[in-house]
């Protein structure tokens, strides 16, 4: 099998040993350079009639892409424009992301991919990753044989069935694989020759794809109950076999398969669900960076949160372990938390309840004493109105849901309120920054879910923090494979908040963004990877060695794109 990483010879040079030549190695993405092969390359891998003459830096190729990058007229074109330089030359690709990382995120992740998972059938171009689907659940154990790399450090998998704000797309889903990967590497230096992203193919209940007749995938329904956890498991323990101490990342399944998967196995091995840790991580990084700007502290904070799925309650979760991290017992932090969803505030004795509901249901006796029109449906504006929040947060895809009548009555009790309209892609968020501003006379934290222009208002610029999970879980994902944590505690994931919000802008001057800027996102995630493996040290959950410098093996494993001296073993 071709490696890709680079050995060190006798001298202490480092070089790749390739045992391909022509074509192959220029096919192959993980190996082509392209125009930046050198003389001697071409020359031993029998490359020389097959390049123009001149030899490019890394540096000149990505001064060329750009150009025709910026030559591309819609964000959908800019994204398969990527995808293809990514298809063909990783190394010149994740060059350019890294100089243009601002520009480029949204492109390669959300909000444009949302647009990318809706036309995954008819744009597809090159297989990648791992496709399980359940009419192969015999074959899963062969299945997994056949990733391109030995040596895997990382799983993300999804469904397909919770993508981002637009529901259910089916095999669309590996483009989230392959994008929360590329940010992985890009934002976090993980090795991406160690990473293997994988689709599990359930079906789909998504009437349009099924009628779709160039729709790629098992063209069922979803299927569901025993059958669905027996697949599940089945995939998670066939992966334990061959992979003892793998990383396993959930991404964007059903609210009801988010949770359950992720209980199920997180006291058995590594894994993470970003839409629950991560987005919750973030938000409580957010709140952290205020906490400090406004000299106030978390345990104090009375928080709203619009939006009880899994993103809602994984912030919820987090929010809780945060504030018995600062000393409240796990029911004393669950109740400065208040859930509000479609039907208006959770509470007990409601019907279609979910079990991740309960810690943070309300109870009869305390809505009694609430000035409410329908005591069994409270809405967004009474709950603000009774509870007098400090802290309010939206991840229900509900445009426009943070109104003038919500904010002035938060404004009424408190200065400076914490504000996170985090719901994506840009059309979904509940509140515009520029209204908040407007309606808050500027006296407000904001952070949102997609990237938004700044905001001038009288005569002052405000640039708006984007609540990015690209800032949290490559750091955390890199500190769980340095330490070779048995498992992700909640205490890793507090580390990792409290690493973040120590990068905060606002907390030196409180008018500055409650988050740092993106391009500072490596800096950040290595303190986060550092703070992740020592917590798990701490924890007694490293399999590392006392005596081994975390820090250093940090800094082994960092990958940056680079092109290394080639040479041919025949």
């Amino acid at each position: 099998m071709q490696s890709c990483d680079p050995v060190i010879d006798e001298n202490n040079e480092k070089y790749i040993p390739v045992k391909i030549c022509g074509n192959a190695v220029l096919r192959n993405p993980k190996l082509n350079k392209g125009s930046a092969f050198t003389y001697e390359e071409r020359v031993a891998l029998r490359l020389l009639a097959r390049l123009p003459y001149k030899v490019e830096t890394l540096e000149e190729q990505v001064k060329r892409r750009y150009a025709q990058f910026k030559d591309k007229k819609t964000d959908l074109e800019k994204n398969i424009y990527l995808n293809a330089l990514h298809d063909s030359n990783e190394i010149l690709f994740y060059k350019l992301l890294t100089c243009y990382l601002e520009e480029m995120l949204p492109i390669i992740y959300t909000p444009t991919i949302a647009i990318a998972i809706k036309s995954f059938s008819l744009e597809y171009r090159r297989p990648q990753g791992l496709f399980i689907s359940y009419p192969d659940i015999d074959k899963i154990d062969e299945i997994l044989d056949e990733k391109l790399n030995e040596e895997i450090d990382l799983v993300l998998v999804t469904d397909g069935e919770g993508l981002l704000g637009i529901g259910d797309w089916g095999v669309g889903g590996m483009q989230v694989c392959i994008g929360k990967l590329m940010v992985y590497t890009v934002c976090g230096s993980l090795n991406p020759n160690r990473v293997l992203p994988i689709q599990l193919d359930v079906g789909t209940n998504n009437k349009e794809l099924l009628e779709n007749q160039f729709y790629l995938g098992w063209r069922h329904e979803r299927i569901s109950g025993k059958k669905y956890d027996e697949f599940v498991d089945r995939f998670v323990k066939a992966l334990q076999a061959k992979s003892p101490n793998i990383y396993l990342h959930w991404e964007d399944f059903g609210r009801e398969n988010a949770r359950r998967n992720l209980f199920r196995y997180r006291n058995e091995m590594a894994t993470f669900n970003d839409d629950m840790q991560g987005t919750g991580a973030t938000a409580v990084a957010c709140v952290l960076s205020a906490m400090v700007a406004k000299k106030e502290n978390l345990i104090d904070q009375i928080i709203v949160l619009f939006g009880a799925g899994t993103a809602g309650c994984g912030i919820a979760d987090q929010m809780t372990s945060a504030m018995m991290s600062e000393g409240l017992s796990k029911q004393e932090a669950e109740q400065r938390i208040y859930l509000v969803d479609r039907n208006g505030l959770l509470y007990q004795g409601m019907e279609n309840l979910e079990s991740f509901h309960q810690p943070y249901l309300r109870e009869q006796k305390e809505l009694e004493k609430w000035d409410v029109a329908n005591k069994h449906f409270i809405s967004l504006l009474e709950v603000v109105r009774n509870t007098k929040p400090t802290i309010l947060i939206g991840c229900s895809t509900c445009h426009d849901a943070f109104t003038e009548e919500i904010v002035k009555a938060m404004l009424a009790h408190c200065d400076y309120p914490v504000v996170l309209p985090l719901s994506n892609p840009t059309f979904n968020s509940e509140a515009e920054p520029k209204d908040l501003i407007a309606w808050s006379d500027g006296k407000i934290f904001i952070a949102v879910g997609s990237p938004f222009d700044p905001v001038i208002y009288k005569g002052k610029t405000y640039f708006i923090s984007q609540s990015n999970n690209a800032f949290v879980f490559p750091g955390i994902g890199r500190g769980v494979i340095a330490s070779k944590a048995k498992y992700v505690s909640d205490e890793m994931i507090t580390a990792a908040c409290h690493a973040l919000s120590l990068a905060s802008p606002a907390r030196h001057d409180p008018s500055a963004p409650l988050l740092p800027n993106l391009c500072d996102v490596s800096k950040i995630s290595d303190q986060i990877a550092l703070a992740v493996a020592l917590k798990a040290r701490e924890q007694g959950l490293s399999q590392v060695s006392e005596e081994e410098d975390l820090q250093k093996v940090l800094e082994e494993q960092k990958w940056e794109p680079h092109y290394y001296p080639y040479r041919y073993v025949r």
